[in-house]
């Protein structure tokens, strides 16, 4: 079967398109012919293996999947790795069924990305109705996301992103106001979105000087929930600021809520409730043929996408 596989680590240039051998189903696994694997800011870490997990060569990316079983069923699964292939082995028990609503796009798309979502505004944030909310990379998979669960939950939201029809987008979707996230002075810009006051909460994920400028712009009892630290950047934090400003800094990666099945069940099932009542939109930012995975990688690092990015593994 076709896959993308690093034989050593590094950028996109280190992702083949290459002839693999066919997965085989072990005890309790299921082989799942995949339609589409989700694209994550998380890959490229795990592709330069510099984020939290270690990873291990040789590496067939991606850590989420929609598509079939050999039974016809129509399912999506959350992998630790090998979702950038034409089929992956799943163990049963992490299968999720597909209700006929929604599609194999939408259904890649809103595994990770949902929960995250769902868990950075609702466990985490803490949002109540009338706070307001700042959310990085608004117009991302995860973004776009956050910023229509965040309006259902009675917030007012505001999108950090980096072009006009980026901002544009997260408009459409329901934020109150819009920021441009390469703004020279960005605390000052997201107070005047915010008509000169400071904001409840942030969802944070891309480090270095942001993460000071959004920091200083946090109300007091604030929360700045970090999901990532795409620019490499990291930040410590004074301990005596946040006693002064009364101020919350909360980590959240993915792992730790994914270890929960008692919760994430549930969760899954109410995105794809609400995506199939037509409540929450994904926003599918593009389909790339799995042979340009690379070009999809350069893409999302560059910051040229928006929405969620997917693999077609039969291109």
């Amino acid at each position: 079967m076709k896959a993308i596989q690093i034989e050593e680590f590094g950028g996109p240039e280190v992702l083949r398109h290459v002839e693999v051998p066919e997965p085989v189903a072990g005890e309790g696994e299921v082989v799942v012919d995949v339609a589409r694997s989700g694209i994550n800011f998380a890959d490229t870490h795990a592709t330069r293996n510099d984020y939290l997990a270690e990873q291990q060569l040789p590496l067939i990316p991606g850590a989420e999947v929609s598509g079939r079983t050999p039974d016809g069923r129509r399912v999506a699964a959350i992998l630790v790795s090998g979702g950038y292939a034409e089929k992956v082995a799943v163990p049963e028990s992490w299968l999720v069924p597909v209700p006929d609503e929604v599609d194999d796009d939408q259904a890649a798309a809103l595994l990770l990305q949902g929960l995250t979502a769902m868990a950075l505004v609702r466990r985490c944030a803490r949002i109540e109705p009338g706070e307001t909310i700042a959310v990085e990379a608004a117009a991302g998979g995860t973004g776009t996301l956050s910023v229509q669960l965040a309006k259902s939950a009675g917030a007012k939201v505001i999108g950090l992103a980096s072009s006009e029809e980026k901002r544009a987008l997260v408009e459409r979707l329901g934020a109150d106001a819009t920021v441009d996230s390469r703004a020279d002075d960005l605390k000052a810009a997201i107070l005047e979105a915010n008509d000169g006051k400071k904001v409840d909460a942030v969802l944070h994920m891309s480090g270095g000087d942001a993460f000071d400028a959004e920091l200083s712009a946090l109300a007091p009892l604030g929360r700045m929930v970090v999901f990532g630290i795409a620019s490499r950047e990291q930040r410590q934090v004074s301990t005596a600021a946040l006693l002064q400003g009364s101020k919350s800094v909360v980590g959240f990666w993915l792992v730790h809520l994914l270890m929960r099945r008692d919760l994430v069940a549930p969760m899954i099932g109410e995105l794809f409730g609400a995506v199939a009542a037509g409540d929450l939109e994904v926003t599918v930012g593009d389909v790339y043929p799995l042979s340009e995975a690379a070009r999809a990688h350069e893409d999302l690092t560059g910051r040229r996408t928006s929405g969620k990015l997917l693999l077609d593994p039969s291109k």
